[in-house]
């Protein structure tokens, strides 16, 4: 298939996806299509497997590429068949531990009030609590992304141990002094016009997303451990 093909095929499921999504995608080594003598790319329907997997990765579990590659090399390795992408120990995948309704939520899902509520668990007070302390909202368009039900999701299982939404002020004050750290590295390739510079702009975000959370994950674990006498 050509790259106009192949983008075809992908759109139906990934529809933000371009072609210079797919370039900057070969560019980093996920994928190899062939090349005719005239110099045009032969993309072959493991190909195209190959970038589900890793655009199913990044839309639905948030993972950076240097992730993704990790598991391609292991499904390659292992010749396993095809499958969605494995979670990692720790990534925004919206599970809860204690909680069966884990499964990836993708982040442009739309979801209204009622149904977000009934999605998570979470109290219709502690919705309301939680977006007039700014930890959860809907946005400008009235909907709720797949975001807001990974916090709503989080909040619900931190709800079984006794948190209330006022616990959870810090985290948001702690997120929004990542965020401007983080925009100070990302925000000069997201301004430049080059489609390939805004892909690398958000596989950037994604990476310190990541990075971030494994930072904060192992801070807490050498917390509980020095707090508990460990």
């Amino acid at each position: 298939m050509s790259i106009g093909e192949v983008l075809a095929q992908l759109r139906v499921e990934f529809p933000d996806t371009t072609i210079s999504k797919l370039r900057f995608l070969e560019a980093e080594g996920l994928v190899e299509p062939e090349r005719s003598p005239s110099g045009y790319r032969k993309y072959s329907w493991a190909d195209v497997d190959r970038l589900r997997f890793v655009l199913a990765a990044q839309r639905d579990q948030y993972l950076p590429l240097r992730v993704i590659r990790e598991q391609l090399l292991e499904r390659d390795t292992a010749a396993a068949p095809p499958q969605r992408p494995a979670l990692v120990a720790v990534g925004p995948d919206g599970a809860v531990p204690g909680r069966t309704d884990s499964e990836p939520v993708p982040v442009d899902e739309r979801l209204g009030r009622a149904e977000l509520i009934a999605r998570t668990g979470i109290e219709e007070s502690t919705l309301a609590e939680l977006e007039r302390l700014g930890v959860l909202g809907s946005g400008a368009s009235g909907w709720y992304d797949g975001d807001a039900v990974i916090i709503a999701r989080a909040v619900a299982g931190l709800a079984t141990y006794g948190l209330e939404p006022r616990h959870l002020r810090g985290f948001r004050s702690a997120a929004d002094r990542e965020v401007g750290l983080f925009a100070q590295l990302v925000a000069p390739l997201a301004r430049q016009k080059d489609p390939a510079a805004r892909a690398r702009a958000d596989e950037l975000a994604r990476e310190l997303a990541s990075l971030s959370q494994q930072l904060h994950a192992a801070l807490v674990r050498v917390g509980l451990r020095s707090a508990l006498g460990g």
